[in-house]
């Protein structure tokens, strides 16, 4: 049977082997064993329970948390040739009966259902009537208390295994569980330790990136220039931010839209399938947005506040590159972001238990954030991973190289004002004083009498609070939790005031692009977004980006080699595989033409015969030019930094005396300075001393 799955692997995914830990949950599903899978997001999940469902005779029923994420996977299998459909609140009963008669009769191998179906006693019974193999449960960690997603309707999932008659075989996945979420997920779908697989929770695809004290906005519109051919997402912690942050990000002519639970319903939808058909290339959402997307192009997810958890986190970041393809995940963390999940779980109504769970788990991301060992190892070991390398090469910490700055005097000035105005003023108004501000709220403070008034003339107010968040986020400022929050100074911060010690500051890498994207791949994309319009599908659902980007790498010029691509199968291959194979011809016969059209430059020939070590007189007659051509093309090449010995052109006995004639010429002009010099001496041979003295750096090169 294992071989019966690795050929449907390959006939419908396109895949000739499984990923890491695939093979393995498979192979015990189809010994027909109930089987618990902890697999990183991006891993495969949905390809263990999927290819079982081929292998088996009969339905598998997948219990899926929202309607956006079973669209997406049914349009993807119906695209590979799996008969597939779900059944949620977004049909009517006339649509919901005729998919349960077409399960019953056999028509469709994956049926997937919203977990809040399994409260209806009705329709329960009704899927007595089809013969159901397995039940696959998706996103398992909603069925724990323990996790930070904990969803009641999961908790009717028992009810429903034991509701079937026949039996079936019990599959459950997800790729954020602590110990104690895996435990509480075995209980209660009674699956044994010797069946639960953990494959890891590492993404070596992902890059780790925090940033402490910088301005987030700054940044974040910085970080989309660089990268606004990809996809993006922006999690902010509450509406307010959400909305603020879009609008200022529209300003800038950002293609972006938001997503929050204020919001319409046919608001978020729309805004939801804009991003998901790359209309939109970034969403700015609160955490109610993502977990219904399984878009597999989105190169990076930033946060611009810290969640309430690490596990919040790696499961919104790990939205970011679920194709493979190298992404990115930046968390902007500053210490006031602290106040908002703290205030939740004082507000909370949890029993006193799982109220101290939360602020150990809200703990833990606070010492996250302040880390100074390797981020990924940090996340691992929360996970309970046991085999970790110590610095990954691969995250914002091991890989912190940047130029170390000295900022201690700038600090001493910052943390004497706070203490001048008595530790009673916001960051707004310490920056205003010390930029020497001449508003009233600071005159009638008499703020203007203070030593440290304008002492940093020299800076930007936006400068200066930008070093106040770095003293915050490094603790030498605290900022108070009341309702006008004023700046306080720490123990920290009395040595450097008493000059005992130094404050530095790393500098921040600069931005670069996350993937680069040769030419062939830009108009394999267009393609695809053409193909998906006319089709109705995300672009990604047509291929993935990795699929592209191997397509544009090896150029396959027919069927065959078209299927040894990762991500093209046959079906896939009979839809769309004939135009990206023409693309992909067309391109290599446009190259070729260029390549016959674009002649190599002159004096460049005349440079390479030069390089193999040709005297001028044997180049002019291999090329059939006059030799004072080839002395002038000699000249060009090294005008263009070509490596010439521009100085054996001139006899020895004449460098000078054309040096010294150079240097006396007012205007630079060779006709005067020929004059000057014996008539042997040729203008060829006055250019090319002229030419070393400018390439030396020796000579202003003047008219001619």
């Amino acid at each position: 049977m294992l071989n019966q799955a690795k050929n449907y692997l390959e006939e419908y995914f396109g895949y000739d082997s499984f990923r890491p830990g695939q093979e393995r949950i498979i192979k015990n599903i189809l010994k027909k064993e109930n089987t618990l899978g902890i697999m990183p997001t991006g891993g495969g999940k949905s390809i263990c329970f999927q290819i079982p469902a081929l292998c088996f005779s009969g339905v598998t029923i997948v219990i899926s948390p929202l309607i956006s994420l079973m669209k997406d996977q049914i349009d993807s299998l119906n695209t590979l040739g799996i008969p597939s459909t779900f059944i949620n609140s977004s049909l009517d009963w006339m649509e919901i009966e005729e998919r349960i008669e077409m399960s019953r009769r056999g028509e469709y191998k994956l049926l997937y259902i919203a977990p809040e179906r399994l409260n209806n006693d009705d329709f329960l019974w009704k899927l007595k009537a089809i013969d159901i193999s397995a039940v696959a449960i998706d996103e398992a960690h909603c069925i724990s208390s323990w996790g930070h997603d904990f969803r009641p309707s999961y908790r009717s999932i028992p009810k429903l295994i034991n509701n079937l008659s026949n039996n079936p075989i019990i599959t459950a996945f997800t790729a954020t569980a602590t110990t104690e979420v895996i435990k509480d997920i075995s209980e209660l779908l009674d699956i044994s330790d010797q069946n639960t697989f953990i494959s890891g929770f590492d993404r070596p695809n992902l890059t780790f990136t925090l940033i402490r004290g910088e301005n987030k906005r700054d940044f974040i519109e910085e970080y989309l220039k660089v990268n606004q051919e990809d996809s993006g997402i922006i999690y902010a912690a509450t509406r307010k931010e959400v909305e603020n942050l879009t609008a200022f990000l529209k300003k800038k002519k950002f293609k972006v839209g938001q997503y929050h639970a204020g919001l319409s319903h046919q608001e978020r939808k729309e805004t939801q399938e804009k991003f998901i058909y790359d209309e939109l290339k970034i969403i700015v959402a609160t955490n109610a947005f993502g977990m219904g997307i399984d878009k597999s192009n989105v190169r990076y997810v930033i946060h611009h506040n810290m969640p309430k958890n690490l596990e919040a986190y790696y499961q919104e970041a790990g939205r970011a590159g679920r194709d493979g393809e190298p992404s990115e995940c930046i968390l902007l963390f500053n210490p006031a972001d602290v106040r908002l999940p703290k205030f939740f779980i004082d507000q909370s109504k949890l029993a006193p238990k799982l109220k101290k769970h939360e602020y150990k788990k809200l703990q833990d991301i606070i010492d996250y954030c302040y880390t100074s060992k390797c981020l990924r190892s940090f996340i691992l070991r929360y996970f309970g991973e046991e085999e970790i390398v110590e610095s990954c090469d691969n995250c914002s910490n091991c890989n912190n190289d940047n130029e170390v700055i000295d900022i201690t005097i700038e600090a001493q000035k910052i943390l004497s004002c706070v203490y001048k105005t008595e530790q009673k003023v916001g960051v707004s108004t310490v920056a205003d004083v010390l930029r020497g501000s001449k508003k009233k709220k600071i005159l009638k403070s008499n703020f203007n009498q203070l030593s440290t008034y304008g002492i940093m003339d020299n800076y930007k107010i936006k400068e200066i609070k930008d070093l106040i968040n770095i003293l915050v986020a490094e603790g030498y400022i605290r900022i108070t939790k009341s309702k006008y929050p004023v700046t306080k100074l720490t123990k920290k911060s009395i040595k450097v005031l008493n000059k005992e010690e130094k404050v530095y500051h790393k500098g921040r890498k600069e931005i670069k692009k996350i993937n680069l994207r040769n030419e062939l791949f830009d108009l394999l994309d267009e393609l695809r977004t053409k193909v998906a319009k006319q089709e109705g599908l995300p672009p990604y659902i047509v291929f993935q980006d990795s699929t592209l980007r191997e397509m544009s790498s090896k150029m396959p010029l027919t069927q065959k080699e078209m299927l040894k691509i990762s991500g093209v199968n046959f079906s896939k291959f009979k839809q769309y595989g004939k135009e990206f194979l023409n693309e992909i011809q067309n391109y290599r016969k446009d190259s070729q033409l260029k390549s016959e059209n674009t002649k190599t430059p002159s004096h460049i020939i005349s440079y390479d015969l030069y390089q193999e070590g040709k005297k001028v007189k044997e180049i002019s007659e291999i090329r059939d030019l006059a030799i004072s051509t080839v002395k002038n093309h000699l000249l060009k090449s090294a005008e263009e930094g070509l490596e010439v010995e521009i100085e054996s052109f001139v006899p020895k006995e004449y460098r000078e005396l054309i040096l010294a004639e150079i240097k006396e010429s007012e205007d630079g002009k060779l006709k005067p300075i020929k004059d000057a010099l014996p008539e042997e001496i040729s203008y060829f041979q006055i250019k090319a001393m002229i030419l070393v003295e400018k390439l030396k750096g020796n000579l202003i090169q003047k008219e001619q």
